[in-house]
């Protein structure tokens, strides 16, 4: 029987994160800060768009065109920002398979990939988990 081959037992080293992922991961990145400037926008719509429902029903003394109005303005602001993210979710998706593609080419497992974490691949700091090639086998 022979010993076993110490390069065999040895860890493996990580391959390196192209530069290409940490490019998708930065314009990943920049597009979660849209969406939360988004997701602000549909807030500040649908509390407004409620608060003018609520004075339409309860504040007779108001003027119903007046309140109608406002109804509308939340209504279409709420309605353009819904828009603004359903596209922004096109565009997240189509990054992401990007970047998991990128990872794969690289050496990484698709689990590996799917779960890289943008902000850490822009740092600099991100580590793939051998977790995740363990349940893969």
């Amino acid at each position: 029987m022979s010993a076993p081959d110490p390069a065999a037992t040895a860890p493996r080293t990580p391959p390196a994160v192209p530069a290409h992922a940490r490019a998708l991961a930065a314009r990943l990145a920049a597009l979660f800060k849209t969406d939360s400037k988004i997701v602000a926008t549909l807030n500040d719509a649908h509390h407004r768009l409620a608060g003018a429902n609520d004075r339409l029903w309860s504040d007779r003394a108001m003027d119903p065109v007046r309140i109608h109005e406002q109804i509308h303005q939340a209504f279409c602001a709420y309605q353009d920002a819904s828009e603004q993210r359903r596209q922004l979710g096109f565009d997240v998706g189509e990054l992401a398979q990007q970047l998991a593609d990128a990872l794969t080419t690289a050496g990484y497992s698709p689990r590996q990939a799917r779960s890289a974490n943008v902000h850490e691949l822009v740092a600099g700091t991100w580590r793939a988990t051998e977790a995740g090639k363990e349940s893969e086998r």
